[in-house]
């Protein structure tokens, strides 16, 4: 793969995956028991964050249970509770569960219920930045910059602000392992405030917080430190890492791999879930797919919904999709770092499951196949089933605001 930054305005980089002639015989069989650090997971299939739109309230409510119960009990090997805000400032939707004292009573219900179906539970965490422009909020970034999601500019955050965040992590990572979690995933993706430090094209800085790769990453990693320091070796901390923003320059793979390096040399982590995209600038680089612009368009007040309609193309563009996309810029970081991987992407069958394996990655990530069939692992595993029924349609996207579910399932 090519490590080179793309020309400016390319946005879609073409990749065929295809298996290895003949997979080592050291694979590890997907569906036998892992660890991951500390913890020992049932198979090395991890449902992927995927934002339920369950949490009104800011707290765990009955429905993200049930969620969370379903592909428990569908065979996952661990479930991850999706964007769990470190502050009210850090939230990127009106319905996103909020990590304070009040969250944890809920957190543990949700743990036990997911622990009864055997297996483990983690909380993904992070700060929205300047996404939280949306919410109300002012929007904290690395530089002033303006928001189409708000229509207005945020504000660059100050070192007491990073303090101040740095504590929040902190502060959550431990509810999360005092709430009977297994792990807790750290966001360093998707255009939120750790990615955005982390990207040339929307940190600024001239400060120790900005310029140089080792300057842009200084604050995520200080992060990651903090949360680990936090719960010890109580649970398992993972980080979810961008390869590529998918905006000309932003961060790209060269970068993205020095930054998984560093990571790894701090010893802070047990594994890297491995992503791309941004929800504040391309999110349909992760997802690949058709672009649901009309559906999420239905979902704007009547007098934006017919410009979304018009203009919503330009922010929800279509990529292809192929199974296991992000596989060739994910070899790049296997190629540089000792740390475990968590492959996502595209993955929705068994033969994609057991060509991760054979390539060095001890775990992999699903998430809108599993909107689908949430006991798609089970029957994977049974042999009852080879892959999934998603058709990478997207329609599930708009759903966010009203409980993420697959449109193509009837309700039960």
């Amino acid at each position: 793969m090519d490590r080179t930054r793309p020309e400016r305005g390319a946005l879609c980089y073409a990749v065929t995956v295809t298996a290895p002639a003949a997979a080592p015989t050291t694979a590890p069989d997907p569906f036998a028991p892992a660890r991951l650090g500390p913890v020992t997971l049932r198979n090395r299939i991890v449902k992927a964050a995927t934002f339920e739109g369950a949490t009104r309230e800011h707290v765990v409510s009955d429905r993200l249970v049930a969620f969370h119960e379903a592909v428990a009990r569908g065979g996952v090997g661990m479930t991850t509770v999706a964007y769990c805000a470190v502050s009210p400032e850090g939230c990127g939707t009106p319905n996103e569960l909020i990590l304070t004292d009040d969250a944890v009573p809920g957190l543990a219900r949700l743990a036990d219920a997911v622990h009864a179906h055997g297996a483990a539970v983690s909380a993904q965490i992070g700060h929205a930045g300047a996404v939280a422009a949306a919410t109300g909020h002012r929007g904290l970034a690395p530089s002033r910059t303006f928001s189409p999601l708000a229509m207005r500019f945020t504000r660059a955050i100050d070192d007491a602000g990073i303090a101040r965040v740095t504590a929040d992590f902190a502060a959550a990572a431990r509810r999360v392992a005092d709430a009977g979690f297994d792990a807790v995933e750290l966001h360093l993706g998707h255009g939120y405030l750790l990615s955005e430090f982390l990207s040339p094209r929307l940190n600024r800085r001239t400060d120790r917080w900005g310029g140089s790769l080792e300057n842009r990453a200084r604050f995520p990693r200080q992060v990651v430190m903090a949360a680990r320091e936090a719960v010890g070796d109580r649970i398992a901390v993972t980080a979810k890492l961008n390869m590529a923003d998918g905006v000309p320059g932003g961060l790209w793979l060269d970068e993205a791999v020095r930054v998984a390096q560093m990571l790894d040399e701090d010893g802070g982590l047990d594994a890297i879930q491995l992503t791309a995209g941004s929800s504040l600038q391309n999110p349909m680089y992760l997802f690949r797919g058709e672009a649901p612009v009309h559906e999420m368009a239905a979902r704007f007040p009547r007098p934006a919904r017919a410009g979304f309609r018009l203009l919503g193309g330009r922010f929800l563009r279509t990529y292809p999709f192929e199974e296991a996309y992000l596989l060739p810029y994910a070899r790049e970081v296997r190629a540089a770092v000792k740390l475990p991987l968590v492959l996502l992407g595209g993955i929705t069958g068994r033969s994609t499951v057991e060509l991760a394996m054979a390539e060095g990655f001890e775990f992999v990530a699903m998430a809108r196949a599993l909107l689908r069939e949430p006991d798609l692992v089970e029957r994977m595993r049974t042999g009852a089933t080879q892959a999934g029924l998603c058709i990478h349609c997207n329609k599930c996207m708009p759903t966010i605001y009203s409980g993420t579910r697959c449109v193509l399932v009837e309700p039960r």
